[in-house]
This record gives structure tokens, C-alpha cells and sequence, in this order.
């Protein structure tokens, strides 16, 4: 199973992906065409979650955290009212934690029954997020599925696995890369991914 999804990761992700969007597009067709949406709204909805909304919200968080201790500290205590301090807040953003990666402890979040993600920091799940394979093995081999997004960690890392559930989603807030000395938050942000929020990935290492 583990080699399956090694080697079919991205060619099922990108076959879904596709299948998908065609379902979602005559889905909005056929809506559209009996008047019960108005897709100028629906476009612009969409827009907000994958653009404007999106993971950039997310990664200010981070930056800010790596670059004010205060912050961080705050984040810590009370993540729902820190992250709401910028600006961010909304539906499925209501309970926040923050899971801070050290160097010996890696963060990974997945949602085993359903797929309760944090939209207001994050945008839109991905679609592997939501798959059942992602769900099942991230609970039962963490170390493989972070091997599978090229994620690999010295063996005496632990990895702790959150689910999230209705009443609390997480943000994961990745360790900052080395070489960031001084950077401003603008900068930082650059480097923090959606994947690293969500502990599938690491913060991005700056360019030489």
C-alpha cells in the first residue's frame, strides 16, 4: 500500500483533480442555468478562500510568531484570539491551536472523519487532505506519509500526530530556517508553505 501511494501520489491526485473540476463545473451549470446561484458571487467566494484568504494568512501568522516572541507567546496561550488580533477570523476558525515544530518534535495535522480544516488561515483543503489514504495512514504511519511529500526526519524526531475535529483545527507553525537573521515579516511569510502549516512540509530555506 505504502509503495502504491509513493508511486501513484501525484498521477491519482491530478486524475481526481481533473475529474473533479469537470463534476463541479456542469454541478454550476446546471445551478446557474435554474437561478439558484449567481456565479459572478460563486467566482468571487472562490477567489477569496484560494487568493486573498488563502494560505498567505496563514504564513503572516507564522512570520509573525518567528519574528515577535510576544507574539509566539501569545499564539501559545490563546491561538484563536492572537490569530483573530490580525485580522483573521471566521467559519471553521472559531477554536485555533498552534503547534510549534522544534528539534525534536515534528507537528502533522489530518481530520481521520471528515476533513475539518482552519478556511480562515488556510484557504481550501487540498484535495489529498480530504483522500482516505492521507487519513488513515497519517495515523498509522506518519514517518511514510511525510517520506511521501519528501519530508524526511532525523529518526530521534518525534512526530505527533493531531485530528482535528469539529470544535478545534490546528495550525501547525513550522521551525524557521536557519539564515533569517533580521529578515522583515513581509520576507518571512515568503517562505512558509501551506504544507509546512500543516506539517506535510518545511518551511521553505532561503535562496543563497
Amino acid at each position: 500500500m505504502a509503495h502504491g501511494h509513493d508511486h501513484d501520489h501525484d498521477h491519482d491526485e491530478h486524475s481526481s483533480l481533473g475529474e473533479m473540476d469537470l463534476r463541479v463545473r456542469a454541478l454550476e451549470t446546471v445551478l446557474a442555468d435554474k437561478g439558484y446561484i449567481d456565479p459572478a458571487a460563486l467566482d468571487v467566494l472562490i477567489d477569496t478562500y484560494q487568493t486573498r484568504i488563502g494560505p498567505r494568512n496563514g504564513a503572516r501568522v507564522v512570520a509573525r510568531a518567528w519574528a515577535d516572541p510576544a507574539f509566539a507567546d501569545w499564539l501559545r496561550r490563546d491561538a484563536t484570539a492572537a490569530i483573530a488580533s490580525l485580522g483573521f477570523t471566521g467559519r471553521q476558525g472559531e477554536h485555533m491551536v498552534a503547534l510549534e515544530c522544534s528539534d525534536d518534535t515534528h507537528h502533522l495535522v489530518v481530520c481521520t472523519l471528515c476533513s475539518c480544516y482552519p478556511w480562515p488561515v488556510l484557504g481550501l483543503p487540498p484535495t489529498w487532505y480530504k483522500s482516505a489514504p492521507y487519513r488513515s495512514r497519517a495515523v498509522k504511519d506518519p514517518r511514510g506519509v511525510l517520506a511521501d511529500f519528501g519530508v524526511v526526519l532525523p529518526e530521534h524526531t518525534r512526530i505527533r500526530v493531531w485530528d482535528s475535529t469539529a470544535e478545534v483545527r490546528y495550525l501547525v507553525i513550522p521551525r524557521r530556517p536557519a539564515g533569517t537573521d533580521g529578515w522583515s515579516e513581509e520576507r518571512l511569510a515568503t517562505l512558509v508553505t501551506r504544507d509546512s502549516m500543516i506539517g506535510t512540509g518545511l518551511a521553505r530555506a532561503p535562496r543563497p
